[in-house]
């Protein structure tokens, strides 16, 4: 995997999706595809073309309470065997690896120090 161990997605976290969709389209010309997912929409953010992040839409989920915010995600070869490596250097695992079709396997860690990131594995292309 070439991409092994970079940033390869961003996404925000929010329960008001309409502001934030208004906020970036105002500001940096986004446009947004929806993508229907078990449980609600998930926006694909666009600049031109290019897919630049996502927006993950909170309301009616165990994590309506979080604050707003944006997670990044690194891409990483095999994210189960990473995972294990993760735990045995400190990390707690937030949310087990899972898959998302037509995306790749994800899991979600608090490193050592707190900071929270995404790790995916992603569909071949």
């Amino acid at each position: 995997m070439s991409d092994h161990g970079s940033f390869i997605w961003n996404e925000l976290t929010t329960n008001d999706v309409k502001t934030a969709k208004k906020f970036y389209k105002a500001t940096l010309g986004w446009t947004f595809d929806e993508m229907k997912m078990p449980g609600g929409t998930y926006w694909v953010a666009k600049s031109g073309e290019k897919m630049v992040g996502g927006i993950f839409d909170t309301t009616g989920t165990e994590m309506v309470s979080l604050p707003e915010h944006w997670l990044s995600y690194i891409a990483v070869d095999d994210v189960d065997k990473r995972v294990v490596k993760a735990k045995k250097a400190g990390a707690k695992i937030m949310r087990a690896p899972f898959d998302v079709p037509t995306v790749g396997r994800i899991a979600i860690l608090k490193q050592p120090g707190g900071g929270v990131v995404g790790w995916m594995t992603p569909e071949p292309v």
